[in-house]
Formats: structure tokens, sequence, C-alpha cells
């Protein structure tokens, strides 16, 4: 256990620099990494995987929020911090004070923060959102050459990046549409080029195409769920090997633990938990763990999930409670009370995984760790 926490994460170091050492060789020492590490770095705990990010050599974070920035900053104080989401106005001056790049996509963005630059007597460096077929953030095509030309002739903002985002690249066998942004990209990239704009850094690479496709590594690739160790989709996969590619051997860098509290018999015809969902068909041997849905373990493993207690399988009981969890251990010789419970990750010759999880949920590996609490310590291991 963690302390005084019955309920922990466990963050494997090797995996980390297995993974970020795969994605280097993969893209050779010339392309620069930036690994995103937002949504709390995916669920896996934002500080803990940026100072275990830098000891295994990124270059640069990607942060959702200025919030976030700060606490990239905080552990992490020489790695360069691109903010990818919105700042409001009236924050930007610490944007600027704090040398945080910005992800431009609007020119009420870029005029409002050269304008806080100029009044700080300061330069910003910002990085143009680029639209090819996402339409989420992103400048249209015809805004773009006005934007780039006020960022690139402002004296208190730096053209640093040219950036677009694929909105079907991992999710899809068929990579035509995402070639088409790809094409999309490079044709408003020239034209910027023939007007004497030129960011300096080009990207638009997330792990797939990182994976797939070297045309879309530019200056530098953004590999985020991949980074930890989880593929983004069975697509994925199967597209690399339909390409002739060995597979990429990522590994997990997460696991989730926690622990029995309580053992108790119940006997055949009983109802277990909230809702009666469940009625023993035997005397059982019920324990119950102290983990539920505020800690992020979804509540649709109701009755269909299990996790694994001395290295054997151990089925969900009834509804998953707000902070409590029951499975049957009537089959598993000499469970006792704090015997460590594996929610995530593998234990004797037993593993489950973040991708079985999410197929039980009809959900997706993002959202399974995305949403595990923050408030449950998280520990490099």
């Amino acid at each position: 256990m963690a302390g005084i926490h019955p309920t922990w994460i466990e963050l494997h170091q090797q995996a980390i620099e297995h993974n970020i050492g795969l994605f280097r060789r993969h893209v050779g020492e010339g392309v620069k990494i930036m690994v995103p590490i937002k949504a709390n770095a995916y669920g896996h705990g934002l500080q803990q995987m940026a100072v275990s990010f830098e000891k295994a050599g990124v270059d640069w974070f990607g942060v959702h929020s200025l919030e976030e920035a700060f606490l990239a900053k905080e552990v992490c104080p020489d790695i360069p911090v691109l903010i990818l989401g919105y700042v409001p106005f009236e924050a930007l001056e610490r944007v600027v004070d704090n040398d945080f790049r910005l992800l431009v996509s609007s020119w009420e963005t870029a005029e409002a923060l050269a304008r806080t630059a100029a009044a700080r007597q300061s330069v910003v460096r910002v990085h143009i959102k680029i639209e090819t077929g996402t339409h989420r953030q992103g400048v249209n095509k015809r805004d773009l050459q006005i934007l780039a030309r006020f960022v690139s002739d402002s004296p208190h903002l730096h053209l640093e990046g040219g950036v677009t985002h694929f909105a079907n690249i991992e999710d899809t066998t068929d990579h035509s549409y995402a070639m088409g942004q790809l094409e999309a990209f490079h044709k408003e990239l020239e034209a910027l080029q023939d007007h004497g704009i030129k960011p300096e850094i080009i990207h638009s690479a997330s792990s797939a195409a990182t994976m797939l496709f070297k045309t879309t590594h530019f200056d530098m690739v953004r590999p985020g769920l991949s980074s930890y160790g989880l593929w983004p989709s069975r697509e994925t996969y199967v597209s690399l090997l339909e390409n002739g590619r060995s597979s990429f051997p990522l590994q997990p860098v997460l696991s989730w633990k926690t622990v029995i509290s309580l053992i108790k018999d119940v006997p055949a015809g009983k109802y277990i938990g909230y809702g009666c969902s469940y009625r023993t068909t035997r005397d059982i041997k019920l324990a119950v763990l102290p983990i539920g849905y505020y800690d992020g373990y979804d509540r649709g493993l109701s009755n269909i999930g299990y996790v694994l207690i001395r290295g054997q399988r151990a089925p969900i009981r009834g509804r998953i409670c707000m902070n409590l969890t029951m499975v049957d251990v009537t089959d598993i010789q000499g469970v006792k009370q704090e015997d460590e419970v594996v929610l995530i990750g593998e234990q004797g010759d037993e593993k489950l995984s973040v991708d079985l999880l999410a197929s039980m949920i009809g959900s997706i590996n993002y959202e399974v760790v995305a949403r595990i609490g923050q408030h449950i310590p998280r520990t490099v291991v």
C-alpha cells in the first residue's frame, strides 16, 4: 500500500524509457519528441510522468491548460511546454511571463497575446494550428495567411511552430482521409513559404501517425497514448503489420492496485449490493475492495468485470459502488484481508489490460486511464 492509501498506482520507469526509446530509434535523432502530458498525463500522474519522461530523454511537453503548464514547469523547468488548449485573455500575461508556448487558432487570441506581450515588453513563441480536416481547433484556409503574417510581423510574437492534427488515422485501416489532410497541410505550408513565412518547427504526428507514416514526422512528433505503452487502436496495430513492418513492442507503464478490506461469507440465494443486481447461486466467500466509481473504476464493470487476487480471477458481484466493489473469491485458496488486488496490470500468470477493461465497458483505453482519480497516489517504480 502507498502509506495510508489502500489504493495506488505504480508507474514503471523501465517501461517509460523503453517506449520513448522505441520512438527515438524510429524517428531518428533529427526529429524532436513532444510527449503530451495533458489530462493528468492520460491519468498516469502529470508531475510523476513529466520527471520520468525527462529522464527518458523527451524534448518537449504538450499540455492542455495553463494550470498543467505550471505543474510541468515546477518539476521540469528546462523542458519547453506547449499549451495546446485555451487560455483566457486575462491569464495570457502568465503565458508571457513564464515563457510558455501557446497554440493559436484564432485572430482574437493572436491579437490579445500580442497586446499582452507588448505591455510586458516581451516576445511569445506561438504555434499556429492549421485546419486540414479535423474541424476542431485550427485556422481556416481563408484566414491562415493573414494570421500568419500578423504573427510573423509582430515584434512581440514569434512564429515558432506550424501544426495540424489528423482526424482519422488510428481508428481505420483506410488512411485516405489522413493522407488527404497531410496533402492539405503541405499545400498550406507551401503557400505560407511562398509569402516568406516559414515556421521553425513543423509537427503533425500523433502516436498512430508516428508509427505508420514517416512522411508525417517533419521536425517533431507528438506520440501521446503510446508513450504510456498503450496502442491507439487495434486498427493501428493491424495497419502496421499490413505495411510490412514489425510491431512496436510497447510496454504498459501503469499498474493499478488495491487491497481486500473485508472478507465475508454470503449464503446461496442472497443479493449483493445496490439494486439487487446479483443473486448468489451457492454459498460464496465475498471480498470487499476499497475502490469504486468515485476513484474512476467504471460502474459499467458491474457483474461483468474481474480483478486479480493471488494470480487468479475474482469476478465482480453486484454493482460497483461509489467507494466499494465486491468480488467473489470462493475459488481462490488462502485469501485474507489486505491481500493485494490488481485492477490493471499483471499478477502471477494473469494479465488484466486497459484494453480489456475498455472493451468490457464499450469505451476506449484513453478513457479508462484518463478517468482514474487524481487523488489516488502514484509512485514510480
